[in-house]
């Protein structure tokens, strides 16, 4: 086992954050939760300073609901400011966070947002590990909600490599466990995929049929989409080094 450290999870009571705080506790470290629940908001920075006084490493989980470009980058941008001025005062060693495979040539929506998300933690004066993963089994629902109206859901077309994030949980927590990087330090950042390609429609099918839902998914392609070419291109698909972790879709949903 890994030295015992006291790490910080921020978002630690959703659905990412649930599974790094599980895996965390197994592999017997200390645990502080980050969340609005508990008193700590990472956007206004209210109990931040408390709450990281004694903390080793940070693991950013956090997310944002609004798929607005605007609003998701105002979230992440005070979130990553806030956790390098708090953590920096409160001697963390460092932070490991969570951001999405295939995102580069990403020019508009929530996956520019999390672009600038990784420009500001990388900004920062902490030492930061980043891990991309493709789209989680648990948020293909709240995904593809979005565009549900009624019994009628329009998802867009898009090829993608679902991961449980479960899986994503112990490659964050592997992370924090590895040697620390360097000051100003950016090497390639890790990714971590499902085990196979998936369609999104096809996906949802799947996940609406086991809530037992009776919706009908339309798979459309809209040229106003943001970044409709990379959805559709296979952007966010595993690459040669990306590391690739079970279960499939259908073995999730059997067993959730």
């Amino acid at each position: 086992m890994a030295n015992r450290r006291t790490v910080a999870v921020v978002g630690a009571t959703g659905r990412l954050g649930g599974h790094v705080v599980r895996v965390l506790e197994e592999r017997g470290h200390e645990v502080v939760t980050l969340s609005r629940s508990a008193g700590v908001d990472v956007v206004t920075g209210e109990g931040l300073a408390a709450a990281l006084a004694g903390t080793d490493i940070v693991i950013d989980a956090s997310g944002t609901p609004s798929a607005d470009e605007q609003e998701a980058t105002a979230f992440f941008t005070a979130a990553a400011a806030n956790l390098h001025e708090a953590g920096s005062k409160a001697g963390v060693e460092r932070i490991v966070s969570v951001s999405i495979l295939g995102i580069d040539a990403s020019t508009g929506g929530y996956y520019r947002a999390k672009v600038a998300h990784e420009k500001a933690l990388a900004a920062g004066p902490l030492p930061v590990q980043i891990l991309r993963a493709a789209q989680f089994h648990e948020f293909v629902e709240p995904l593809v909600s979005w565009g549900r109206r009624g019994d009628t859901v329009h998802v867009p077309l898009m090829r993608t490599q679902l991961v449980a994030g479960a899986a994503v949980a112990e490659a964050l927590v592997d992370l924090a466990e590895a040697p620390a990087p360097a000051p100003g330090a950016r090497p390639p950042y890790p990714e971590i995929a499902g085990p196979r390609e998936e369609n999104l429609a096809k996906a949802a099918e799947l996940v609406y049929a086991a809530r037992g839902e009776q919706v009908t998914v339309v798979e459309v392609s809209d040229p106003a989409t943001p970044d409709r070419e990379l959805l559709e291109g296979g952007a966010f698909v595993a690459g040669p080094g990306t590391t690739l972790a079970g279960p499939t879709l259908e073995e999730w949903l059997a067993g959730a």
